[in-house]
C-alpha cells in the first residue's frame, strides 16, 4: 500500500522535479515509511512507501536489467506462486511487485491477466518508449489521470495531480450532481475538470503523454446463474473463503479486522480465527446514547465465541464533529458517506498498533445482501423498480437546478447488463460492482485507512471469491426475505450463536439526530458557504435545517439532504479553495475562505 504519482511529457522533455516532489508531498500519508523517483528521458515517477512486505529490500521503483521501471500501491498476494512459476528469473528483492516486473518481460501488458490482488501501477518501457497504467477488476486501490497540454499526470489521488500546478482544481457540475443526488460519482470523469479515473480492471498504454490503447480485465464471472446444490455451494464457498483469506493475510507486519458483528465481517473473523494460531485482532465501533442500533453487543458475542482480542470503541457526537473537516479532506474523490466517520476513527485506533486491517466489503455486492436487490428482482408488473430511482434532493426544492442527468451513469450500467444472460439479482449486483462499490466503499476504506498511514484488505474481493459466489442460484443468494442466504447458511454451521438468520437491522450513523440537534446554529453556516451559495439558495437551505431542527417532515429525507450538503460545504473549502481545516466543523465553517 503506497502512494504513486507521475508524468508523461508531451514533447519528449524531461518532467520537472518540482512538479513530481509537489504531488510525491500531497500523498506522503500514504507513505511514511520511505519514498523514491525514477526520472528516464520523458517519465518521471514519485512513490512514497507503506512497507508491508519485504520491508528491507522492497524499496520502489523497482527496475529490471532492461530498464524498465515499476511503481505500485497494494499487494500482489499470488506473488508467492508467481515466483514458483518464474524460477529461472534471478529476483533481486522479496517484494510482492517484483514478480509483474518480470511478468511484463515475458509477456507484455497482458502480465496483469496473472496479477491477483489489489493493485494500482505504473510500469515505464524505455526501449518501447510506453507508460503503462494498471488497476486491479475491482477497482479496490484508486488510480487518476489526467491529459494536459504539458502530457499525461498520473496519481494514487486526484488532489496529487491539484497540487503538481499542472491542473487547477475546478469542478465539474455534471458530476456534482451526482454526488448530491447519489452519495457518489460514476464512470471514468471525477468531479475535478479534468481529471478521469482509469476504470477499475483497465490498462492504459501512454505514448508521447497520449493514451494510445486500453483493455481491460473483467471483474464477475460471465453468464447466468448455475445449477447448483446447496451442499455443493457450501463447499465451494468454504473452499474459497479460505484460499482468500489464507492469501489476504500474507504480510510482514502485524494485522486484524473490522467487526462490524454482522453476516460478513463475522464470516471473515471466522476463518482468520482458523487459520491464525494467535488471537486475531478485532474492532468495533458504537454510538452510546444515540438511537440507532448499536452492534457492540453483537460483535463482542461473535469475538468471545471465536476467540479474538476484541477492542470497542465509542464515536459520539462530539466525535462526528471534530472528524468532520479531516475525513473531507482525506476524501478527495468525495462521497458523501457518513460511514466513513465511524471507518476513519476505527483506523485512527487500530493504527496505533497494526499496518493492515481485514474489511468485510464486497460481501453484500457478490452475494446479494442489500434490500434493493430484492425489489430489482421483480418484474415491473409485481412491484419491480430500478435501483436509486430517486436523488436525495428530488423534490426537496433546495437545488438551483434539478441537476438533470444524474442517473445517467446508473443507466449505462445499467443498460450495459442487457443480453448478458444475467438474472436481474445479477444484474443489479453488476450494476453496484460497476460503481457504487469502487467509487464509494472502497474509496472510503482507501482514504480513511491512508490517512493513518494503514492497508484495507477486502477477501471477498476476490476473483476466486467472484468465481465462487457470482453465479451461484438466485434462491441461494436471497430465499425467505433475506439476503446472503448461503453465506448465513456456512455461517451458521461455523458459528451458529452468530445468530446469521437474523433479521438486518444495518449500520447506520445518527447524523439526522446530530445534526437536528445544531440545525439552527448550522444552517446559516452552511448556506453561507460560497460551495452552497453556488448551488443552491441560502433561503432555502436555512428552510431545511429549520425544518430538521424542528423535527417537522420526513427527517430522514431532510437529514440525509443537510447531511449531504454539510459535507459538500467542508469538501469545497478544502479541494477547490484550498483551505485546510481550522479546528472542529463549527470553527471550520466559520473560519474566512
Amino acid at each position: 500500500m503506497c502512494g504513486i504519482a507521475g508524468i508523461m511529457t508531451l514533447d519528449g522533455t524531461p518532467p520537472a522535479a518540482a512538479a513530481i516532489d509537489a504531488m510525491a508531498r500531497s500523498l506522503a500519508h500514504r507513505g511514511p515509511d520511505g519514498e523514491g523517483r525514477h526520472f528516464a528521458s520523458d517519465v518521471g515517477f514519485a512513490h512514497n512507501r507503506l512497507a508491508i512486505i519485504d520491508l528491507e529490500t522492497g524499496d520502489q521503483p523497482l527496475r529490471d536489467p532492461n530498464g524498465a521501471a515499476l511503481v505500485a500501491n497494494g499487494e500482489i498476494y499470488n506473488h508467492v506462486e508467481l515466483r514458483a512459476s518464474l524460477s529461472d528469473e534471478a529476483f533481486a528483492t522479496r517484494s510482492d511487485c517484483e514478480p509483474p516486473l518480470a511478468l511484463y518481460r515475458r509477456e507484455g501488458a497482458s502480465f496483469v491477466n496473472r496479477l491477483r490482488g489489489m493493485y494500482a501501477l505504473a510500469l515505464h518501457d524505455p526501449k518501447q518508449d510506453i507508460l503503462l497504467l494498471a488497476r486491479d477488476p475491482f477497482g479496490i486501490k484508486p488510480l487518476y489521470y489526467a491529459e494536459t497540454s504539458r502530457g499525461l499526470l498520473f496519481a494514487s489521488e486526484p488532489q496529487a495531480i491539484n497540487a503538481s500546478g499542472l491542473v487547477p482544481p475546478a469542478v465539474r457540475p455534471a458530476v456534482r450532481g451526482q454526488l448530491l443526488q447519489l452519495q457518489f460519482t460514476t464512470g471514468r470523469e471525477t468531479i475535478f475538470e479534468g481529471i478521469e479515473r482509469v476504470l477499475p480492471g483497465e490498462t492504459l498504454i501512454v505514448k508521447g503523454g497520449r493514451i494510445i490503447r486500453r483493455h481491460r480485465i473483467k471483474a464477475l464471472p460471465d453468464g447466468g446463474p448455475e445449477q447448483l446444490s446447496e451442499d455443493d455451494a457450501l463447499d465451494r464457498l468454504e473452499t474459497a473463503l479460505r484460499d482468500s483469506v489464507d492469501m489476504h493475510q500474507r504480510s510482514d507486519v502485524p494485522y486484524g479486522m473490522f467487526l462490524s458483528g454482522g453476516i460478513d465481517s463475522t464470516a471473515v473473523l471466522s476463518m482468520m480465527a482458523e487459520l491464525n494460531e494467535r488471537p486475531v485482532r478485532a474492532f468495533t465501533i458504537g454510538f452510546p446514547g444515540a438511537g440507532v442500533h448499536d452492534e457492540r453487543a453483537q460483535a463482542r458475542s461473535v469475538a468471545r465465541s471465536l476467540g479474538a482480542e476484541h477492542e470497542e470503541i465509542s464515536f459520539t457526537e462530539d466525535d462526528f464533529w471534530a472528524l468532520l473537516p479531516r475525513v473531507a479532506a482525506a476524501m478527495d474523490d468525495p462521497a458523501a458517506d457518513y460511514a466513513t466517520l465511524p471507518t476513519f476513527r476505527l483506523a485512527e485506533v487500530a493504527s496505533t498498533e497494526l499496518k493492515v486491517i481485514l474489511s468485510g466489503e464486497g460481501g453484500d455486492e457478490l452475494f446479494g445482501g442489500y434490500g434493493r436487490y430484492r425489489s430489482a428482482m421483480r418484474p415491473r408488473l409485481l412491484g419491480g423498480r430500478p435501483m436509486r430511482r430517486r436523488g436525495t434532493f428530488d423534490g426537496l426544492g433546495v437545488l438551483r437546478d434539478d441537476q438533470a442527468g444524474w442517473r445517467g451513469g446508473i443507466a449505462a450500467a445499467e443498460a450495459a447488463q442487457k443480453g448478458t444472460g444475467r438474472s436481474r439479482l445479477q444484474a443489479a449486483q453488476a450494476v453496484d460492482c460497476a460503481d457504487w462499490l469502487p467509487n464509494d466503499l472502497l474509496t472510503k476504506l482507501d482514504r480513511c485507512l491512508m490517512a493513518h498511514g494503514m492497508e484495507g484488505r477486502v477477501p471477498f474481493l476476490d476473483p476466486v471469491v467472484a468465481e465462487a459466489a457470482f453465479r451461484l442460484p438466485d434462491r441461494l443468494k436471497v430465499r425467505d426475505g433475506l439476503g446472503k442466504w448461503i453465506l448465513r447458511r456456512w455461517l451458521a454451521l461455523r458459528v451458529a450463536d452468530s445468530g446469521p438468520f437474523a433479521r438486518k437491522k444495518g449500520f447506520t450513523v445518527p447524523v439526522e439526530e446530530w445534526i437536528a440537534a445544531q440545525g439552527a446554529r448550522l444552517g446559516p453556516m452552511v448556506a453561507g458557504m460560497p460551495g452552497i451559495s453556488e448551488i443552491c439558495a441560502p433561503d432555502a437551505v436555512l428552510a431545511l435545517f429549520a425544518t430538521l431542527a424542528e423535527g417537522r417532515g420526513d427527517m430522514r429525507r431532510a437529514g440525509f439532504a443537510a447531511w449531504t450538503l454539510l459535507f459538500y460545504a467542508l469538501w469545497h473549502r478544502r479541494h477547490i479553495l484550498g483551505r485546510l481545516p481550522e479546528g472542529d466543523a463549527f470553527e471550520t465553517l466559520s473560519a474566512a475562505v
